[in-house]
């Protein structure tokens, strides 16, 4: 199979000798000409690789921030339909940035399976990460999935042992996400965990690239994050943002644009800074 936009980017990160930025944010959040703006720009900003997250009413492996962004998303009128149409406004300007969609399977049960992977190949789409879907349930998403062209992303967490690892990478593809801590979303800090040893025992068991979020929230953090592992991704400080700059009736300041790409910029230095 040709190689994918993800795995061309982690290939070309390995060959300059850096890690790379993953930045999370929320198809639609605050509204869709906004969310469409900050995308076109994230790149430019220092985005290697782009998760967008399917806004859903039950977000249960998210924090109160990234859980926010959805209801935003949502109240707006954002559907995964319009996802998919937002990675296909996007794609017009970028050929090159991964795109990786993240979240739950409801939608994308009720969205019909052929249909969605059908209609997110033809946008743009590069990758899946479906936080509720076990490898035993590989059949029902992540094989079709990866048939149809797009990467399946699988977490691994702290308490994924020894044992259970290899089934969780099994069907694994483009990259691995360890979530760096036990819990939900944007609540702790990555640095109070020891991720260096998490990463060496991962690559002991694949050589597919690591990337390291859940905790992620600051350039010295991603810096950290960065020496030891492919990537740092970064969700729930950027959602926190742009909710810096949404008022109570969900009207939205320009400013959430640009005080958002000022994060990332921060963050991309510092990752740059991590093998220097």
């Amino acid at each position: 199979m040709t190689a994918t936009r993800i795995e061309r980017r982690f290939a070309a990160l390995k060959s300059a000798g850096r890690g790379g930025l993953v930045t999370f944010v929320t198809a639609g959040d605050p509204n869709y000409d906004l969310s469409l703006t900050l995308l076109r720009q994230l790149p430019a900003a220092g985005a290697d690789v782009i998760e967008l997250g399917m806004p859903f009413t039950d977000p249960m492996a998210d924090g109160p921030a990234i859980q926010a962004s959805s209801l935003r998303a949502l109240a707006s009128g954002i559907t995964l339909k319009k996802t998919l149409q937002l990675v296909g406004d996007f794609r017009k300007g970028d050929a090159e940035t991964p795109i990786i969609l993240m979240g739950y399977y409801n939608p994308i049960f009720s969205y019909g399976v052929a249909a969605f992977l059908k209609d997110a190949k033809a946008a743009g789409v590069d990758g899946l990460i479906v936080v509720d879907l076990p490898p035993e349930e590989d059949e029902e998403l992540c094989l079709p999935a990866l048939k149809a062209g797009l990467n399946f992303i699988r977490l691994a967490t702290p308490t994924t042992d020894d044992k259970r690892l290899p089934t969780v990478l099994r069907n694994t593809s483009g990259f691995v996400y360890y979530v760096s801590i036990a819990g939900i979303t944007g609540t702790r800090s990555a640095v109070n965990t020891d991720v260096a040893a998490a990463v060496a025992r991962l690559k002991r068991h694949t050589d597919l690239p690591i990337a390291v979020g859940f905790g992620v929230k600051t350039a010295e953090q991603a810096q950290a994050i960065a020496k030891v592992a492919d990537a740092a991704v970064v969700g729930s400080a950027l959602v926190s943002r742009i909710a810096e700059n949404v008022a109570a009736d969900g009207t939205a300041s320009p400013k959430a644009v640009d005080d958002t790409l000022a994060l990332v910029r921060e963050l991309a230095a510092g990752v740059r800074r991590a093998r220097q």
